[in-house]
């Protein structure tokens, strides 16, 4: 079997995915790299984001929407008593709060109040199409929209460090499930705002990203099987 059959037949690649990168660019340097027609990813993470990004390839990209159904484990950190029309660091600050009141007792108490089935509003910078149109194209217009709630379940939700105003946590949670949005609403119900500062996906379902690799050394790991399928 040479290189361009064994990706056709169907692959399915771990990466790492750096900061700033996009799925899409993932999913794009590894398509001009193996010259494969079918290549795909299963579950977008945001350019802030890092950590596991599965990308199938050829007959394997019919194994994504099952992989996408999979639960996902992601950690990362809030900063508390601030927020951001984004929900995250891609948009300046708009509000701040006073937070040295808060006490760890009161973060595990919200906590617990998102654990299990749940509506959530996505945020206005997504992808969420309204009325055929992306929604974080009506947010940077500045256009009031409604988004419609959509329905998640978080199995585990765990403070992991409080160094205030930064709060470290892991999460379990189901497809769909908006972190940025968990922000919001956690900052919220503790009174004070909250933004996404950190995020990380550490798993997909058994897929681990203690198994993936960065885009870069894959694709060096790629031109060197392209390379030895030649000679």
């Amino acid at each position: 079997m040479n290189f361009l059959e064994k990706y056709n037949n169907g692959q399915t690649l771990l990466v790492d995915k750096d900061l700033d990168w996009t799925s899409f660019d993932v999913v794009k340097k590894i398509k001009n790299t193996i010259k494969c027609k079918k290549v795909g990813h299963a579950g977008t993470l945001d350019p802030l984001a890092t950590g596991l990004l599965i990308v199938c390839t050829g007959k394997n990209t019919k194994k994504i929407s099952s992989i996408q159904n999979q639960d996902k484990v992601y950690t990362g950190e809030f900063i508390l008593g601030k927020t951001t029309p984004s929900h995250d660091l891609e948009t300046e600050f708009n509000s701040s709060n006073d937070v040295k009141n808060i006490s760890l007792n009161d973060i595990k108490l919200i906590c617990d109040d998102f654990i299990g089935e749940q509506l959530q509003r996505p945020p206005r910078f997504s992808a969420v199409k309204v009325n055929g149109k992306r929604a974080y194209k009506y947010a940077r217009d500045n256009e009031d929209i409604i988004i419609k709630e959509k329905k998640i379940n978080i199995s585990n939700f765990k403070i992991t460090n409080l160094n205030l105003p930064n709060l470290s946590f892991e999460i379990t949670c189901t497809k769909g499930t908006y972190i940025r949005s968990l922000a919001r609403d956690f900052g919220e119900k503790l009174g004070c705002g909250a933004v996404l500062s950190k995020l990380r996906r550490i798993k997909i379902g058994g897929y681990n990203v203690m198994n993936a690799t960065t885009i870069n050394n894959l694709i060096e790991k790629l031109n060197k099987e392209i390379i030895e399928n030649n000679n």
